[in-house]
């Protein structure tokens, strides 16, 4: 009965725990191997990468966790930008090729707002629900017609970015590969600023998210060829 269900649930919640300690290991374990590998004896390059490290896990544990969880102050924008963008870019670069072109800055604010635009389409389904809950999310604080205009300027803005960052490097066609993603952006504002009920708006936070896999795949892939 409910004896049962409550202890089912308190070993679920531990075999979780015991599943994010174990991940956590593994990711520090191989994270300092990758490091190491690449840097071998430049302590200062290891110091830094393993600062970023830590800081980015900080970032995940305190976006919901503590006495004033940043993600309920509007502040997840922000730190999605950072290390979704350009500490995921510039640092994952930098790691091996052990160098740091200016023009990198256009990739990480093109991934960076995407990642955003993913964050920012789950905020708007969720303006209500987090109004109440006290919730202070971008949305919430600029109310649903700005927060959609917002949107719009994260998609179109980071196509841009990439399109600048490509012609600054063309060498190819291929390099235009990622273009196939653009009517994907476009049918994700559409839908985001058409649609007002939380379910309608729900299917447009999966297609954002996948719709920025395939962007990133596709501009990469395009580089590569």
């Amino acid at each position: 009965g409910p004896t049962r269900a409550v202890q089912g649930g308190l070993i679920s919640l531990a075999a979780m725990r015991r599943a994010m300690v174990l991940f956590v290991v593994l990711s520090l374990g191989f994270g300092i191997g990758l490091i190491w590998v690449a840097f071998g004896q430049s302590w200062q390059d290891m110091l830094a990468f393993l600062g970023l490290g830590v800081a980015a896990v900080f970032a995940a544990i305190l976006y919901t966790a503590g006495k004033k969880p940043y993600g309920y102050a509007g502040l997840g924008d922000l730190s999605v930008l950072l290390f979704f963008g350009f500490v995921a870019v510039m640092g994952t670069y930098y790691l091996y090729a052990q160098e740091l072109p200016l023009a990198l800055v256009l990739p990480s604010i093109s991934l960076g707002f995407f990642s955003v635009g993913v964050l920012n389409v789950n905020n708007i389904r969720d303006i209500e629900s987090d109004a109440l809950a006290g919730k202070k999310s971008v949305p919430v604080r600029i109310g649903r017609k700005a927060a959609v205009a917002y949107h719009g300027i994260l998609l179109f803005t980071g196509l841009g970015t990439a399109v600048a960052y490509t012609l600054l490097n063309y060498q190819s066609p291929w390099q235009w590969l990622f273009l196939i993603t653009v009517p994907l952006f476009v049918k994700n504002f559409v839908g985001v600023k058409n649609n007002q009920k939380a379910s309608q708006i729900d299917p447009y936070l999966k297609q954002m998210a996948l719709s920025t896999l395939l962007f990133v795949l596709t501009f990469g892939i395009g580089l590569l060829v």
